[in-house]
């Protein structure tokens, strides 16, 4: 038999509106074992270009 639950989808629901509602995206959450919910703010990273793209921009740029 599974435990008690520890928290409720309007608890996870009131938590992410309130972070929207201040203005801030969010980027993931999390549900701790103990029923904590994590918000993480802010715009996920954007992936590094990697070296073969900073070539192909610099090729590119200097077309006509």
């Amino acid at each position: 038999m599974k435990g008690p639950v520890r928290f409720k989808q309007g608890d996870v629901s009131k938590a992410l509106k309130a972070a929207s509602a201040a203005g801030h995206s969010v980027e993931r959450f999390e549900i701790g074992p103990d029923g904590r919910i994590i918000v993480f703010i802010g715009e996920p990273e954007q992936p590094a270009e990697s070296s073969i793209d900073n070539e192909l921009s610099r090729i590119l740029e200097r077309r006509p």
